[in-house]
């Protein structure tokens, strides 16, 4: 099934505001994980444990489903994890030789309305790749080859605060390390005018930036939709997160021999962007 063609997003929309196009997205909608793709999962857990002095990652079960192995680290309350193909036909292990090695894989969205967001999806022709619903979590997959991007999940915890995906000791662990927040993301996409116009009408936000660096400024986060990548490897590219002691990140980057540069180091094929605050909204 070929992504739906979906046209590139008049000039006019870009800017608009959220009253402009409707409701406002809920404060409760925020970037609340991303994933990373790596051959070597333990390597990986202690390159980012030491580099951001993470407390010990929590390690789902549940993944085993997929074919994969994982790690999931607190930064406050937001998320990083580390996903290891344990099948060599696993999704992951065929994106990771799409992508040419370890990459970023996964874009994670906390909303507060999945039935809402399944609809949305269903009429835009998009496909439910999986989805999951628990008392405290309801999860749902969406396919990257309908929607473009790298896979995006939409996950409502319940209560808002929960987020299952990192087993029950997370909060005991929220406060430590070297960075406090995830606020941001950068995605290569071979065409993406299509593919944000796609992921803003499936979250129901609205288009900022320009025309030619479009993105999507959730209440808590950041989603930039960036030109370059070959078709078949949308990917994610950099992240960013609010740090609490830059030069600790970066001197235990270049102790792990990780690339570094002023302000960011290089893992698992992805910037890792160390802000001192929230970067500024755009628009």
């Amino acid at each position: 099934m070929k992504a739906p063609t979906v046209a590139a997003p008049p000039l006019s929309l870009f800017g608009r505001t959220a009253a402009m196009k409707g409701a406002a997205p809920p404060m409760s909608m925020r970037l609340r994980q991303i994933a990373f793709a790596a051959a070597d999962l333990d390597q990986a857990v202690a390159d980012l444990t030491a580099v951001l002095a993470l407390a010990p990652p929590y390690h789902d079960p549940g993944v085993a489903a997929f074919g994969l192995r994982n790690a999931v680290l607190a930064v406050g309350d937001t998320f990083l994890e580390i996903v290891s193909p344990a099948e060599p036909g696993s999704a992951a292990a065929r994106y990771m030789a799409r992508r040419g090695g370890d990459c970023g894989y996964m874009v994670m969205v906390q909303a507060d309305d999945t039935d809402a967001a399944r609809a949305r999806a269903a009429a835009q022709g998009v496909r439910v790749a999986w989805h999951l619903d628990l008392d405290d979590i309801r999860g749902t997959h969406f396919h990257p080859r309908d929607l473009g991007g790298p896979l995006l999940s939409i996950d409502t915890p319940t209560p808002p605060a929960g987020w299952r995906w990192a087993g029950p000791d997370w909060p005991r662990h929220a406060g430590a390390g070297h960075a406090r927040a995830l606020v941001g993301v950068d995605m290569a996409c071979a065409d993406p005018i299509a593919t944000a116009g796609r992921w803003a009408a499936l979250l129901a936000v609205p288009l900022a930036g320009e025309r030619t660096a479009p993105l999507l400024e959730l209440p808590h986060g950041v989603l930039r939709f960036l030109p370059g990548a070959a078709p078949g490897s949308d990917g994610v590219v950099a992240i960013d997160l609010v740090a609490t002691d830059l030069a600790a990140v970066l001197a235990a980057a270049a102790a792990r021999g990780l690339p570094c540069g002023a302000d960011s180091f290089q893992f698992c094929g992805t910037s890792i962007r160390m802000a001192a605050a929230a970067p500024p909204r755009r628009g």
